[in-house]
């Protein structure tokens, strides 16, 4: 039981090593997550970015340079190396994360670039999203931004199945800046409720009124089947 384990341990820990040297290096490329799984003949590795192709490289010089490191640093063997593109990379925290740090490495203003992002995610049909960026934004002393917008889930079940959440970090002139990404995918919670039309519920209030005539009716019936003996009772 020890060594079955210190194995899913020691795996985990080699993915998030590989995870944290995939964002650094390709958060250019909207690098948006890894996915490792071992086979008898060697381990696929899937990459999923904004820009495949970023990775990929010229030519596919750069799969192969992956492939080396992953093989000499990480230990894994015989390394197949697959790069898929994100559906919705809106929908996506890291790739929105990493979307705000290249526009703060190249001057943007913070505040522009966190309602624009928010917006984008908003009409990408997130039901809510949540952007703060820290650090020395304007002065020397740290502070932080906060755009919030649409509901944002920070407890419960639902937060497990419909928040997408990324913290990133990034070294500019003034220091360094933190950015955090809180995006609620479309989805029903679980507690959800909704109220129905009355057209809607036209066809249900129907079928109730068919079975309370139908009970009465019943109950009348019975009524007139017990009626001679308590006549018969009354006379007695």
């Amino acid at each position: 039981m020890v060594l079955i384990k210190r194995h899913f341990i020691k795996k985990a820990i080699a993915q998030t090593k590989i995870d944290e040297y995939l964002a650094k290096r390709f958060y250019r490329a909207g690098y948006a997550g890894v996915q490792i799984i071992q086979f008898p003949l060697g381990t696929k590795v899937f990459i999923d970015a904004e820009r495949p192709a970023m990775i990929i490289g010229r030519r596919g010089e750069t799969i192969r340079q992956l492939a080396a490191i992953f093989e000499q640093q990480f230990g894994l063997q015989n390394p197949q190396i697959t790069v898929r593109r994100v559906e919705n990379p809106d929908l996506n925290a890291r790739v929105v994360a990493s979307r705000i740090a290249v526009f703060l490495e190249r001057g943007a203003y913070y505040r522009r670039v966190a309602n624009v992002m928010a917006r984008r995610i908003m009409n990408a049909g997130a039901i809510g999203a949540q952007i703060i960026i820290s650090g020395k934004l304007r002065t020397e002393r740290a502070r932080y931004e906060k755009v919030r917008v649409g509901k944002v889930y920070s407890t419960g079940n639902q937060v497990e199945y419909m928040v997408d959440k990324a913290v990133m970090h990034i070294t500019l002139k003034p220091g360094v800046f933190g950015i955090e990404v809180t995006i609620v995918k479309p989805a029903k919670p679980s507690d959800y409720v909704r109220v129905k039309q009355p057209e809607e519920a036209k066809e249900f209030i129907e079928e109730i009124r068919e079975e309370l005539e139908r009970q009465r009716a019943a109950e009348a019936e019975k009524l007139k089947e017990a009626s001679p003996e308590e006549a018969k009772e009354r006379g007695a």
